[in-house]
């Protein structure tokens, strides 16, 4: 058995030490692999080397056919002595290649390089699994030595370390590429959803909301959106989101009604570990909306408490958490939205005048369905079109009969109420083209025109429409024999916005 003297015994392993660190500050594979073949020709004295990679889904090795190409080599991982190295991982030493049988001559012929003799060793990973061979080309002097041999597996097991490893970051890069990229489009597709052109109408009150939103795209300053349920106040809200600087922060929407008073609070501004047994620590929608905008659905539904301690963090941007001491900066723009009179609610004393004054910097009222009936059309489609192509169903239509009666429908739910209706008519018609046989029960009977409406004394329309919404509600929990979140389905509202509704009314559960 030959053995180095130590001198030389320590010369090849500084060397191979020093191959290390250099294959381990490289995490570009196609780099690394010409590192590697570089290395081992300056180690092992030799014309050539390569690193064979296997590919175990499609059973075959791959190499760089040259130092510094781009071109791959692939074949058969079964075919050649670098095959049967990958495949059983001993070392083969070939003083003469083409009088051994294993030899695969057609690598030579593909590449016109003429291998006189070879060697081959496995390179394994950290588990011991064989991820391809490393082979040696054409001593210098002579043929391949054990001691060769040695330095070659020694040199593999480094090389497998940092193959794996810039297999492993190119892998993750790739990923984060096409996360980056996936984002990107889903931005686009969300800035395009909810950009002002994203609000449907094309009559003068919607074109009105559409271009007030666009002249303060560049503004920072607060806003306050009014309208009755269902009329598209956070629609309207993202769209000022969306169009603003903020745009890429955070847009956080609470429902204030939502949220019993209890738990108001914390959910606010957050809550500190301990407060309470089995209290974790929790950040509030104000933190989470930092840099971005918080959207505060039913404003008009907090009580005076709630209202003094948002005025609070509006006027000094800093908060404190349920139980904590240490003040929290935040930088958060307000988007507020009800269905209240807030002014009629500060003269009873239920609504901060300073907070109103706070959040109403720019107002932005969206008007019922019954006052801009001119857009139902429009409307209808737009949902129509939306059912087909979430749903991947064939173009559908209404029929002009069917529009008509959409038209002259009272939608006490506004706008959520005709989606509602549009995806229901389109889920239940079996032709492309809606008829009035499809038509909901509680519009105009089909076949029969609308009979003229009684005359009616004059009075205020605030006072009409209220009695209106009474009557309705009245009769949809008739219908349902009290059931409040069938009746709130039946007239289009959240049960939350008939519960809002049925204490306006004093109409008992």
């Amino acid at each position: 058995m030959n053995v180095l003297p130590q001198p030389e015994l320590n010369e090849r392993l500084a060397a191979i030490l020093a191959i290390s660190q250099k294959m381990n500050s490289e995490r570009d594979l196609s780099a690394l692999l010409d590192l590697i073949a570089r290395e081992a020709i300056s180690l092992l004295d030799c014309e050539r080397a390569s690193i064979f990679l296997l590919d175990r889904d499609r059973n075959e090795l791959w190499s760089k056919v040259a130092l510094g190409s781009e071109e791959i080599l692939r074949f058969d991982a079964r075919r050649g002595i670098a095959g049967e190295t990958a495949l059983t991982g001993n070392i083969v030493n070939v003083r003469d290649a083409y009088s051994d049988p294993r030899f695969y001559t057609a690598i030579d012929d593909q590449t016109g390089y003429r291998t006189r003799n070879l060697l081959a060793v496995g390179v394994r990973n950290q588990q011991g699994e064989i991820i391809g061979a490393f082979e040696a080309l054409n001593k210098h002097a002579g043929v391949f030595t054990a001691r060769d041999e040695d330095s070659l597996t020694a040199l593999a097991s480094h090389a497998a370390i940092a193959i794996e490893t810039a297999q492993l970051i190119g892998e993750l890069r790739r990923n984060s590429d096409e996360l980056a990229q996936q984002n990107a489009h889903l931005w686009r597709e969300v800035e395009s959803r909810y950009a002002t052109h994203g609000i449907i109408g094309a009559g003068p009150r919607i074109q009105q909301v559409v271009r007030l939103i666009e002249r303060i795209r560049d503004s920072a300053v607060n806003v306050l959106i009014t309208g009755e349920s269902g009329t598209g106040k956070e629609l309207a809200a993202k769209a000022v989101h969306y169009n603003s600087p903020r745009a890429r922060k955070p847009f956080v929407a609470l429902n204030c009604a939502a949220l019993p008073e209890t738990l108001l609070e914390s959910e606010l501004f957050g809550i500190e570990k301990g407060v309470a047994t089995g209290v974790n620590s929790r950040v509030g929608q104000f933190q989470k909306a930092d840099g971005g905008t918080l959207f505060l659905d039913e404003i008009g539904d907090l009580s005076l408490t709630a209202q003094a301690k948002i005025l609070r963090v509006l006027q000094e941007r800093i908060l404190e958490r349920v139980g904590g001491r240490t003040s929290i900066p935040v930088d958060v723009r307000i988007l507020a939205a009800t269905n209240k009179d807030l002014e009629a609610e500060i003269v009873k004393g239920t609504f901060r005048e300073d907070l109103y004054y706070r959040i109403k910097v720019i107002h932005i009222y969206m008007p019922p369905l019954r006052e801009i009936r001119e857009e139902i059309p429009l409307l209808a489609n737009h949902f129509l079109k939306e059912y087909c192509k979430e749903t991947a169903h064939s173009t559908m239509e209404f029929a002009p009969e069917v529009l008509r009666k959409l038209v002259n429908s009272p939608w006490p739910g506004n706008v959520r109420q005709l989606r509602n209706e549009v995806m229901r008519l389109a889920a239940c018609s079996s032709q492309a083209v809606i008829g009035e046989e499809d038509l909901w029960e509680g519009m105009p009977a089909p076949g029969h025109d609308t009979p003229q409406a009684p005359s009616v004394k004059v009075q205020s329309l605030k006072k009409a429409v209220a009695e209106m919404e009474r009557t309705m509600i009245g009769e949809a929990l008739r219908q349902t024999k009290g059931n409040q979140q069938q009746a709130a389905k039946l007239l289009g509202l959240s049960r939350q916005g008939l519960i809002n509704k049925m204490k306006r009314y004093a109409i008992a559960g």
